[in-house]
């Protein structure tokens, strides 16, 4: 069996600070290193170009950019640049997005958005100057790039969760992220949707690529691991609890955590959260817990287990020890199977 085992970074950094962390990632000999995009950090692209320079083999990307923020034109530049400064390395991730009600930005037709962004930013690298007319976005006939991108295909990665969803991928995507999610019925759940698309559209089963990442603490301490876990998973959990049809989660807990979170008490937030719907939502604990928790989801499924912030105790400390002792452990197990 084949899982690709990949680190996600915060936008929160200075640019040494990414490079010596992409530097770290490369040695320990991991596939790939994404860079989220979450509201209010700083945008990706920086930290992605850093990255870029720092690694020989890393597939690398943003996870994932939204069409609401950025048009489809903007979004076609950014991964043409950095596809080219790291060598064809790039995958471009898309999403819907959150938390953009707090800037006034509605989301109407996420879908339509999604795939007319694909769509344009498939021609766009391609050199295809013919227009498009979608739902959301059009482009008239005759405008293109005025550069040439160093490849003519993207590889897009679709963030979803719902079967709607799942079907666009099934018909589109190279891979969907269950973003938020370490939740192995979440994984099969959507590994059944997009066989049943994909098919349904041509392009025959495994022709889209699952990935499940979610925060991530590994400490020798387990206990607290765990418990840095929970303060940081649960922002993250009043958002995609409602995605996730095969948890069912309180609506009185929600309450609270919001309530709490709104009240800057994250870590009461997190206190909220029972063993298992923690475990839904992150991977936490010792190596040996993570390495347990990372060969579940590659049973249910996926075929790629990305890493989140925290990682650790420290940044740098966790990929240290994720690196050290949870990839080459998985590997193993996977190699001996």
């Amino acid at each position: 069996m084949s899982l690709a085992l990949t680190i996600a970074l915060q936008s929160d950094k200075t640019t040494a600070e990414y490079t010596r962390l992409t530097r770290q990632v490369q040695e320990h000999g991991f596939d790939g290193l994404s860079v989220y995009s979450d509201l209010g950090f700083q945008p990706p692209l920086a930290a992605l170009l850093a990255a870029a320079g720092a690694s020989r083999s890393l597939r690398l990307g943003p996870s994932c950019l939204n069409p609401y923020l950025l048009h489809p034109v903007e979004i076609a530049g950014q991964h043409a640049v950095l596809d080219e400064a790291s060598g064809g390395r790039a995958y471009l991730g898309l999403a819907r997005g959150s938390w953009l009600q707090q800037v006034g930005t509605a989301q109407d037709r996420p879908l339509a958005h999604l795939e007319d962004t694909v769509q344009i930013v498939r021609r766009f690298v391609a050199g295809d100057d013919g227009g498009y007319q979608g739902r959301a976005f059009s482009v008239e006939p005759g405008f293109r790039l005025q550069y040439p991108p160093v490849r003519p295909e993207v590889d897009v990665l679709l963030g979803v969760w719902g079967p709607r969803g799942a079907d666009l991928a099934g018909r589109i995507a190279d891979e969907v992220k269950i973003g938020g999610s370490a939740n192995p019925d979440m994984v099969q759940q959507m590994r059944t949707w997009l066989e049943t698309s994909a098919t349904a559209a041509g392009r025959g089963a495994g022709a889209v690529r699952v990935c499940a990442g979610a925060v991530t603490v590994v400490d020798e301490d387990g206990a607290r691991a765990r418990a840095l876990a929970r303060r940081e998973v649960a922002m993250y959990v009043d958002v995609v609890a409602r995605l996730d049809p095969t948890v069912q989660v309180e609506e009185e807990l929600l309450v609270q955590l919001r309530a709490l979170l709104a009240e800057g008490r994250a870590e009461d937030a997190g206190g909220l959260l029972s063993d298992d719907l923690l475990d839904r939502f992150c991977l936490a604990g010792t190596p040996s817990q993570v390495v347990e928790h990372t060969l579940r989801l590659a049973a249910a499924g996926a075929d790629r287990v990305e890493f989140g912030t925290p990682h650790g105790l420290t940044g740098a400390g966790g990929i240290q020890l994720l690196g050290s002792a949870v990839l080459p452990a998985v590997r193993a197990e996977l190699a001996a199977a």
